[in-house]
């Protein structure tokens, strides 16, 4: 096997697990809390570390330069912004900047993709 086949696999291994743990938190938020270890009093921290992960992703995508990966990265920020409104709204809490935050992703995402099919598409 070489290192970029190994590449791969492990990356589908993080796909696997990560996925998992989505589907614990959506079915039962406290045991995904629990199976993860987080802890409620340190959410302030988690999300501080967070912000900077996202920083670094968004650092490496625009030195990198694929718009695919571009287009993939804030694809996924849309729709952490879309899905914190909701989350707020049901709720009953102020939602617009997690509308804005999603508007911009989304608008980043499209102008990536128009970048991405200017260039001869998204092969």
């Amino acid at each position: 096997m070489t290192f970029a086949t190994l590449a791969i696999v492990l990356c589908a291994a993080g796909v696997l697990v990560t996925g998992a743990l989505a589907v614990v938190f959506l079915r039962d938020p406290a045991m995904g809390m629990a199976q993860t270890t987080h802890r409620y009093e340190k959410l302030p921290e988690v999300m501080t570390d967070r912000y900077i992960a996202f920083t670094a992703l968004t650092i490496g995508a625009t030195l990198y330069g694929d718009f695919k990966v571009i287009a993939a990265l804030f694809a996924a920020f849309a729709f952490m912004g879309f899905a914190d409104a909701y989350i707020y709204q049901r709720g009953g809490f102020p939602i617009a900047k997690h509308m804005a935050a999603g508007t911009a992703a989304t608008i980043v995402m499209i102008v990536a993709l128009m970048a991405l099919l200017a260039q001869g598409g998204g092969t």
